[in-house]
């Protein structure tokens, strides 16, 4: 039956474009797109998740910015406004510090974090940088609904760990959880599997590179792969493990990148896996190039050159037959590309749909709603744009800084600043602010979104946020 659905969707989108598109005013040929896009979308998601996905996508998030890696949540009564006392179910201090998002399945909750001694901080250039003498990297275990610590497990004991940027931490990638096993990854500090429901530690290995900044990003997991991105200073690569035994299945090199300048070769995006016209592909960005591998094999499908990108941190998202895709920094601002997925070999020339050359951030990543991107910049603003033609339909200034990623839950973006103030805006192009909700502590760590709460971390605590709570415990 799914084999059945892509054909006609298939056969259904050649017949759009070969006898309906010159007729097609933009408006009907959106919404066309959108339903059709959309069944295709949902056979995939069954395709490559199973029959779990629905209950997956409900009630848990497994992964940097859920279920589907895109910050779209289909959790519903959770609260508009919040202070430290109101709508707040429990509050758990998490030892150590950790800018992971937390991830759930079940009735447990799993953060890793890095219990750090002796940290000094010092410049290196622009940047502000911190270097612990020893750091301990291990994961916490909560009960989701009291908050209560069920375990701690340790898992890298680390002496003279290289620095890190004051902005990162040694426990920032994000673990990947599925029934029985936890997946962590912490960069060229190492890899674990951890049996989920005791802690004990299943295997571990080590794949290891030059950071320069500190690990960031965050594996995923592809049927009976643990996918790994080695974007570092010295060596750019993406590996696979047997996540059974974390034996490397297979590893490809990046492409050629032509600046000379090491600082400016690494990245920190996490792989997107989608679906598209029958073809299972995995986007991966990075410096200079932006490129679609076969998760199976890691051979590469296709790449564009996007010229200067570097330090890329936004996870991709797709729709509508694009790839939406962050530069990272590019000549001191980043730069969104949408890329149709079709393509084989280099693309760069042909394949490029548009470009939006500022008004986005360097860490946050993007939210496709429908048809409209939702970009969220570091220090200001966030604006809609046209996920079709990359025209820009609004514009919010809400103030503070950003590093953790938006999230869409009924009708409504939520944004999670650095000083601990979230702002809830009506999406939509007109973008009105519904709220500010202000706590304690900074917040790079992107939240998770399930039922009818949220799991925010700071750099201390994380907080159940309920409309079924008025009172915060600790």
């Amino acid at each position: 039956m799914q084999w059945f659905n892509r054909c006609v969707t298939a056969l259904t989108f050649a017949i759009i474009e070969k006898h309906m598109k010159p007729i097609l005013g933009l408006q009907l040929k959106r919404v066309l797109w959108g339903l059709l896009s959309g069944w295709l979308t949902a056979a995939a998601a069954e395709t490559s998740y199973g029959s779990e996905t629905k209950q997956s996508s409900a009630d848990n998030w497994p992964q940097f910015r859920g279920p589907t890696g895109d910050g779209i949540s289909l959790a519903t009564n959770i609260p508009l406004t919040w202070t430290s006392t109101q709508n707040v179910k429990w509050k758990r201090p998490i030892p150590g510090k950790g800018r992971s998002s937390p991830v759930l399945l079940g009735e447990r909750i799993w953060l890793t974090t890095a219990l750090e001694t002796n940290v000094r901080t010092f410049a290196m250039g622009p940047d502000r940088m911190q270097q612990a003498e020893q750091v301990v990297i291990g994961v916490v275990c909560l009960d989701r609904a009291t908050g209560k610590q069920l375990y701690y497990t340790e898992i890298f004991p680390v002496s003279k760990p290289a620095a890190v940027n004051l902005l990162n931490s040694y426990a920032t990638p994000t673990p990947v959880v599925e029934s029985g096993r936890l997946y962590c990854d912490f960069g060229t500090f190492g890899t674990a599997c951890l049996n989920a429901d005791s802690g004990e530690v299943i295997w571990k290995c080590q794949l290891p590179l030059e950071h320069i900044q500190g690990p960031g990003s965050s594996p995923a997991l592809y049927k009976d792969l643990l996918i790994l991105v080695r974007d570092g200073t010295d060596q750019q690569y993406i590996a696979a493990l047997d996540k059974l035994s974390g034996k490397t299945i297979w590893k490809s090199n990046r492409p050629p990148i032509k600046t000379p300048v090491r600082m400016f070769r690494k990245s920190f995006s996490t792989p997107l896996v989608f679906e598209a016209a029958g073809q299972v592909q995995m986007v991966v960005p990075g410096a200079q190039w932006f490129v679609s591998y076969e998760p199976e094999t890691g051979k590469e499908i296709w790449r564009v050159d996007n010229g200067k990108g570097e330090t890329v941190a936004p996870r991709p998202v797709y729709g509508d037959g694009l790839g939406y895709l962050s530069t990272g920094m590019f000549s001191g601002r980043a730069q969104l590309w949408a890329i149709r997925v079709d393509g084989q070999g280099d693309v760069t020339t042909t394949n490029v749909t548009w470009k939006l050359p500022n008004s986005i951030g360097f860490m946050p990543s993007p939210l496709l709603v429908n048809h409209e991107l939702y970009l969220l910049n570091d220090d200001d603003f966030l604006t809609c744009v046209d996920a079709l033609t990359g025209q820009i339909l609004g514009k919010a200034r809400i103030g503070s800084n950003y590093a953790a990623s938006p999230v869409y839950a009924e009708g409504r973006i939520y944004c999670y600043s650095r000083e601990g103030k979230t702002v809830v805006l009506q999406a939509g192009r007109e973008l009105k602010v519904l709220a500010e909700n202000q706590l304690e502590g900074p917040v790079f760590a992107s939240p998770a979104v399930v039922n009818s709460a949220i799991y925010l971390r700071t750099d201390s605590h994380l907080y159940c946020l309920s409309t079924q709570a008025p009172k915060a415990s600790d």
